[in-house]
């Protein structure tokens, strides 16, 4: 069992999500005795989060469950510098009006997982660029800057590796570790937040903003960093074919993040139970003591609980039951994901493998020439066989679509328009 006094700590370790935590005597004994205030960055590089922000999202949720305040902490200042951790190359420099649509959409997200309000408890929304778009630079080096120190930034591994691998860090980049160590101190003087939380890679970046607080306002603070997610295999999570895994309806149908969740492989089923739903812990514990078939209906219940999360359990219960239909029953179900072609190119004949493209089954046409060999590629349920096929107005089904499968578990219908 966990050690922690706090429930907030010890939900956190019992649950899966601590990899690291400076002084946690001392934060356990805060969170303990009071409220505490946390907070979580995150960029708008995007108009959407993607499954990589989700571990992030539910220690906030957790933290507020537990009684404490969370901050979300949008980077609408610092996504216009781009951090360099974990990065090959330099962030593509966004203009103000797509970082401000980005911030937008992604502000829904959170309204899922958190509640917003004036109360003590309620999480707050934050954006940096409050505060860092107004700075005046010599300023800021004088107050500043002058407490980093560039033989210590050069020894992290976000600029370490970068240099090495002899990858150009720009000077803007290098600055980064700067400006979110500034946002610590800043979010502790609006707010009183003592702990900021993150993925293992950002440690090193915590940390700035734990010593810069100390230097400046003679403040305690702390740092805690979940591990980074990997499957069983070894591959990064949320990371498919297909690419992101988008946590936005209109770029990820709840259908198929429901799918994404029912494809986790065995040995992950009961981690991701833990930590990406908010079932009790003895129930997940019988859930992972399933063996052989058995363990596919915790894999259900996974996937059905976090779209839940995510989308609501109406859809999380339509997405169960189109699987359910597709997969068990064999039958065409209408609220699978779909695309809507034009009905001159039925009419002229659609080639198979642009099909599939078009359909973002598969990457390429030489992908689906693959995937025709090994036998993955079905319209109708059935396989196909020649690379020359071409799709017409012949292969609507009696529903008017034509249904493509890559293996047994992506679909999508074609719909002429």
């Amino acid at each position: 069992m966990s050690q922690f006094k706090s429930d907030f700590l010890r939900v956190l370790s019992e649950r899966g999500y601590i990899h690291q935590v400076s002084e946690p005597e001392a934060l356990d004994a805060l969170a303990a005795s009071k409220q505490i205030t946390a907070y979580i960055g995150y960029d708008c590089t995007a108009p959407s989060l993607h499954i990589g922000h989700l571990l992030p999202t539910m220690m906030l949720y957790w933290m507020q469950q537990t009684g404490h305040r969370p901050i979300a902490l949008m980077g609408g200042g610092t996504t216009r510098v781009g951090d360099p951790s974990g990065k090959d190359e330099s962030r593509k420099i966004l203009t103000e009006e797509v970082i401000n649509e980005n911030l937008r959409s992604i502000r829904a997200t959170f309204s899922k997982f958190l509640k917003f309000g004036d109360s003590p408890r309620d999480a707050i929304m934050a954006n940096n660029a409050d505060w860092l778009n107004t700075l005046n630079y010599i300023d800021f080096l004088r107050d500043v800057g002058r407490h980093f120190s560039i033989n210590r930034m050069l020894s992290f591994d976000s600029v370490k590796l970068r240099l090495e691998r002899q990858q150009e860090l720009s000077f803007l980049e290098f600055n980064y570790m700067i400006l979110q160590a500034y946002d610590f101190v800043e979010l502790h003087k609006r707010y009183g937040c003592v702990l900021q939380m993150g993925g293992s890679d950002q440690w090193g970046n915590i940390i700035n903003g734990i010593d810069l607080g100390r230097r400046v306002m003679n403040a305690q603070l702390f740092a805690l960093t979940a591990p980074l997610i990997t499957t069983s295999s070894g591959a990064k999570m949320g990371k498919t074919a297909a690419g992101a895994v988008w946590l936005n309806a209109d770029m990820k149908s709840p259908y198929e993040y429901w799918q994404f969740w029912r494809n986790t492989e065995d040995g992950d089923v009961e981690r991701f139970l833990k930590l990406f739903t908010v079932l009790p812990l003895d129930e997940i514990k019988k859930l992972a003591a399933l063996q052989g078939q058995e363990i596919n209906e915790a894999k259900k219940t996974l996937a059905t609980e976090a779209t839940a999360l995510m989308h609501g359990r109406e859809a999380a219960e339509l997405a169960a039951g189109t699987a359910r239909r597709t997969f068990e029953e064999g039958a065409l179900a209408e609220d699978l994901p779909s695309i809507e072609i034009k009905s001159s190119d039925l009419a002229n004949g659609l080639g198979v493998l642009n099909a599939f493209v078009q359909a973002g089954l598969v990457a390429s046409t030489s992908e689906a020439r693959r995937q025709i060999k090994g036998g993955g590629l079905k319209v109708n349920d059935e396989t196909v066989t020649d690379e020359k096929m071409t799709l017409g107005s012949g292969n609507l089904t009696p529903q008017s679509v034509i249904k493509l499968s890559l293996g047994r578990k992506k679909h999508v219908l074609l719909r002429p328009n």
